[in-house]
């Protein structure tokens, strides 16, 4: 595992989104990030007004399942309770390769939670860094469909990941956004998790009101629970 990052004191906010700068990487051939000003108190405006275009998966993101199933539902039907509660935070940040089962067991016993125990939401730290500069990560490490299945079958609801993708860069018929669907599994993708230590917090995720998006970028913070 990555070097110990010491658990904060409980009552703790930490911001766990990527911060958004011209420049910011997205996913190859989405739109890209652009900023622009509209108006400019400078320049004898009454206010400063600002613009934005980007693909909704820019950063730290909510998949709404009709992302990947032209069946599932849109981002206004996700249930927010969903992105709300006790999250559990593991370290699979050793190795390479796709996160497996072995991987995820290993990080529950390191975490100090029985398999059987596990929140209904569930955070992953595969090594990202939490600000990819100006390129896009390519050899980021997505989730084996078992190991979505095996969390699911413990009760688990959300899968979060730093990476910017559950699945690999050049997949096309995206096995873990699959599994996901299959298993009823909300998603968020691109967290910055470099900086938490594992183990339990209380995560709160909102993405923007767009009722009929595939996503959203959100805001995510943690709590320590004590």
């Amino acid at each position: 595992m990555s070097g110990a990052r010491p658990t904060p004191p409980s009552g703790t906010l930490l911001d766990v989104t990527r911060a958004l700068a011209a420049g910011h990487p997205n996913w190859p051939g989405d739109v890209a990030l652009e900023f622009g000003i509209g108006a400019r108190i400078a320049a004898g405006d009454a206010v400063n007004v600002g613009s934005i275009r980007t693909s909704l998966h820019t950063g730290t993101h909510v998949d709404a399942p009709w992302h990947y199933d032209d069946r599932g539902v849109r981002l206004g039907a996700v249930d927010l309770r969903r992105l709300v509660g006790e999250a559990l935070v593991l370290d699979v940040s050793t190795g390479d390769g796709e996160v497996t089962v072995a991987a995820l067991e290993a990080a529950v016993i390191d975490a100090e939670t029985p398999e059987g125990a596990l929140p209904p939401r569930v955070l992953l730290h595969t090594g990202e860094p939490d600000a990819w500069g100006t390129a896009f990560p390519t050899g980021f490490r997505p989730l084996a469909p078992t190991a979505v299945e095996w969390l699911a079958e413990r009760g688990v609801r959300l899968i979060g990941t730093d990476a910017p993708s559950v699945d690999p860069l050049t997949s096309k018929d995206l096995p873990a956004h699959r599994a996901c669907a299959a298993h009823d599994l909300t998603i968020v993708e691109g967290l910055a998790l470099g900086r938490v230590a594992p183990g339990r917090y209380e995560l709160i995720c909102l993405p923007l009101s767009l009722p009929d998006a595939d996503a959203s970028p959100a805001r995510a913070l943690l709590r320590p629970l004590g």
